[in-house]
């Protein structure tokens, strides 16, 4: 798993109620979440963090801009496989940075219902402000106690996949859930 994401690669883990999670999800679908994280150890914690939720999910991690693109686009490697629900952003990425990611994802009317929640070390009100203007949902500082880390993930449980009526999907690249 480590060197995918070194290598910018992309991998799904998939975790279910059986699989350690300690809470259920009212749902008739298991969420997909996008995390476009490159730092092996925040994707690490962000796969602990999720699966000790209790949140059954679906986690798809891209280490670069272009691969989650692709991954939203369902392209290349990624034909087939249901559409992200939602989107972890990282704002500082090789290449094609967090920033640029979120706008081609705005701007795509495939793509721009999809929440996007940016979840970065940046403080920087410069970032915040561009991101919301960018049209992200949310802007979240990536937490650095670990406590407040799984604080920080409950709350998304919470809010984005158990009270949010997520958006259908739309356009020629949207897959149906299944």
């Amino acid at each position: 798993m480590a060197r995918d994401v070194a290598d910018r690669g992309a991998f799904v883990l998939t975790v279910s109620p059986e699989s350690g999670g300690a809470g259920e999800i009212p749902s008739t679908r298991t969420p997909v979440i996008l995390l476009v994280e490159d730092s092996v150890a925040d994707v690490r914690l962000m796969q602990e963090v999720l699966r000790e939720t209790g949140l059954p999910h679906q986690l798809v991690v891209a280490g670069d801009g272009e691969r989650a693109l692709r991954v939203l686009r369902g392209e290349g490697d990624y034909s087939g496989q249901r559409a992200p629900d939602l989107v972890l952003l990282d704002l500082n990425l090789p290449g094609m940075d967090g920033r640029q990611v979120l706008r081609t994802i705005k701007q795509d009317p495939a793509l721009r219902r999809t929440p996007v929640l940016i979840l970065s070390t940046s403080t920087a009100e410069s970032d915040i402000i561009a991101s919301y203007e960018a049209h992200a949902n949310c802007y979240l500082s990536k937490p650095v106690d670990l406590s407040d880390f799984f604080r920080l993930a409950e709350a998304i449980r919470d809010f984005w996949l158990r009270l949010v009526i997520l958006p259908p999907k739309v356009g020629p690249n949207s897959r149906p859930a299944g």
